[in-house]
This record gives C-alpha cells, structure tokens and sequence, in this order.
C-alpha cells in the first residue's frame, strides 16, 4: 500500500523588479529567478505507545515533490529499503504571517520498522566536506552491504548517448525560464528520457527522480541510466548505486572519487556528455 500524501502548491519561481545594462544603456524589467528555500525532513518511527520523531536533514531545495525528495533521500541513505515502510507524509511549517509553507517534511514509518540510531545519527552528522577521506566514504557503502551492479543488460548505442543532454534540455521546463536549476533525468536503452526532476541543488534533483521511483515500488532500476545537468560528484554516485542504476551520464565533469566508486561498483561513468562527444571513466562494455 502506497503511503497516501498531498502536497502544498508551492512556486519554483519568484519574480524580481532587475535592471538590465547594456551597449545601449540601462533599463528596468522584471526578471524570474528559481525559488530556493530550506526543507526539513522529520520521521516518526517507533511501536504505536512509543512512536518518536526525530529530524534528520535540512537542505536548500526549490519547493515541489518534497515528499519524493524526502522518500529518495531516506532510501539513498540506507535508512529505508521498501515503500511499505512508509505509511505516511505530511507537510508542515508556516512563514513569520502564519502562511503554510510547507518546508517541514513529516514521513510516518510503520511500526515495525528498526532504525539503528547510532547510525542513523553518524550518516547526518558526517559527510565529505567534514573531513571524511574518500578511502573512508567507499568502505561506508560497503558496511552498507552494497554490491556491484551485475550483469550486463543495460547496453545504449553511442549515438543515443550524444543524444542525450538536448533531451534532457527539453524536459527542463522550470530552468528555459529561470536558468537556476540542475535536472536529472531517468533515460531507456533508446537513449529517450522518460522522467525529470529539476531543483537548485544537483543531489536535491536525484533524490527527487529515485524518490519518485520508490513510491512507485521500483527499487532497482537496472534498466535505465540516469543522466545528470552538472557535475557527477561521489553522493550522485552514491545515490545511483542504492538504486540500481548501472549508468550514469553527466553533462559536466566527474570527481575522482565518483570515478573510483563507479569502478568499484561496476556502474558505467560517463562525462562531458554532448552532442558531438563525451568521456567513457568506467564501464566502457555498456556502450555499443
């Protein structure tokens, strides 16, 4: 059963009085930005006499399919592993004039489910700006227990992959208005997209894309790639391994640390993806 939810219509845009200089000279106009505001992610967990809640991340996000955001990030981290461990979200929080506004995220967990809260407090209090070695942040995934991607299915023809950013593109609705927001997108053996998700932060856009998956019941997405508008950094990379994603494509550059997990972790890397070429890092046996 699928945990029921409602979002709050919120805008991805917010519009601005600008002046605008030129050859020409100056002028005033308005000009639309991408909205950007924090989001919390609370859970309540515990058996039905004993039930808690607990905050667990608060990001910058541009409001919108917050519960995705918060359902693709509980799972990227390893706290949930099924959709039926959720029984229910709601959206909370008001501004300084009693307006909702929907920046707090309450995810029910069902009774049943057994946090380790040890960890669960190491993995939001620990990250690889605080001084985690990339040595550290690999042996992490696998106390996690996480394995390779294995076999070898999921094959896309080199001209498909070119293809792919001027797809991507035509999906970003929000970003052909504002220019503010990273997009990720879910693509098929035919180098199509099938499904985006924008937001102002990178990892923001793909919790929001595999999220949306996972309230779906697809846990594994062996049979897409996953491509991405930035940069492809080791939490991209983290994110694509929990879900089975055995491809994953960037318009911008890899770090070296996303390199070595996707060797690791047998998930083909791909950067400066465009239409005229791109750069194979690992898992070169997957382009035909």
């Amino acid at each position: 059963m699928k945990p029921h939810h409602k979002e709050i219509s919120v805008s991805q845009e917010t519009r601005f009085e600008i002046v605008e200089f030129s050859a020409a000279g100056s002028e005033t106009r308005h000009d639309v930005v991408v909205t950007e505001e924090p989001v919390e992610i609370r859970i309540v967990f515990g058996a039905d006499a004993e039930r808690a809640m607990r905050s667990v991340s608060i990001t910058m996000r541009t409001p919108g399919n917050d519960q995705e955001l918060a359902a693709g990030f509980l799972m990227a981290e390893g706290i949930l592993t099924a959709p039926e461990q959720m029984v229910g979200f709601k959206s909370l929080g008001v501004d300084s004039e009693g307006q909702e506004t929907g920046n707090i995220v309450r995810v029910d967990l069902a009774s049943d489910v057994e946090l380790d809260l040890g960890r669960l407090q190491r993995n939001f209090l620990t990250s690889s700006s605080c001084g985690v070695c990339g040595k550290a942040s690999l042996e992490a995934l696998e106390m996690q227990g996480l394995k390779p991607i294995s076999g070898d299915a999921f094959k896309i023809n080199s001209a498909a992959v070119r293809s792919l950013p001027a797809d991507l593109r035509r999906h970003q609705e929000t970003f052909s208005r504002t220019g503010g927001l990273h997009a990720a997108g879910l693509f098929n053996p035919l180098g199509s997209v099938v499904s985006t998700r924008e937001d102002v932060g990178r990892h923001n856009a793909v919790d929001k894309l595999v999220g949306r998956c996972f309230l779906d019941g697809q846990t594994q997405l062996l049979k897409y790639g996953m491509i991405v508008s930035g940069r492809v950094s080791f939490e991209i990379m983290q994110k694509a391994l929990v879900a089975g994603l055995p491809m994953v494509v960037a318009v911008g550059a890899p770090s070296s640390l996303a390199v070595e997990m996707a060797r690791q972790y047998n998930i083909t890397l791909i950067g400066f993806a465009s239409p005229d070429r791109f750069n194979v890092y690992a898992g070169r046996e997957r382009i035909e």
